[in-house]
């Protein structure tokens, strides 16, 4: 894990800088770093960014402690999973480090409300499409059993065309990261979810 120090300690001087409080964590991998917008788009909120570059579920546990728990949070969403499929790792694997990362939430925070972003259909990693639905099947399918303070949000369905496939206008040239229009369509799909009375009630 000793290639993201630099963006984990990066993360740390932020938040000894910072002076509000964020209600809101949103952490995970560079679809959440690369969010310029973040703190805008989710204002109401109190959103903090602690997203870093390529990071994996796995890297989100491990760093948990260092990145997530210093702070009093109120609700979390979760973007990771995609890193991992790209290293190669088979669904089961990555659903055991999502089951880590909710049994660090729970045991610093409780019930707090945690929402967890469906890994994104992407062009550059297409050819991964059966093994990332699986993933995110076998995770959705587990929040839905827990029946707790876990929401699942969709995103997958949202980015595909009207020929199942991802919509290039959603994804820089790269056809992996996200566009200005893809950013606008998450915000509108998380930002829904959060406006529930779920989360709504606790801000």
């Amino acid at each position: 894990m000793y290639w993201y120090e630099e963006e984990v300690k990066g993360l740390e001087k932020e938040r000894l800088k910072s002076i509000d409080q964020p209600s809101t964590l949103f952490y995970g991998s560079s679809s959440i770093r690369l969010w310029n917008t973040l703190y805008e788009d989710f204002k109401l909120f109190k959103p903090v960014n602690l997203g870093f570059g390529g990071s994996t579920l796995a890297a989100c546990a491990w760093f948990f402690n260092r990145i997530v728990a210093p702070y009093d949070a109120k609700s979390i969403v979760i973007y990771a999973g995609d890193n991992d499929l790209g290293d190669g790792r088979h669904p089961e694997e990555i659903f055991i480090f999502f089951e880590r990362l909710a049994q660090l939430i729970s045991a610093r925070y409780g019930t707090i409300p945690c929402y967890y972003v469906s890994i994104k259909p992407s062009i550059a990693r297409w050819d991964l499409i059966n093994s990332l639905k699986y993933t995110n099947n076998i995770i959705e399918n587990e929040i839905i059993k827990w029946d707790n303070n876990w929401k699942f949000i969709n995103i997958h369905n949202k980015m595909l065309n009207k020929d199942g496939h991802p919509d290039k206008d959603y994804f820089q040239p790269d056809g992996l990261h996200l566009s200005a229009k893809g950013y606008t369509l998450w915000k509108q799909v998380i930002q829904a979810k959060l406006s529930e009375n779920f989360h709504a009630e606790l801000i």
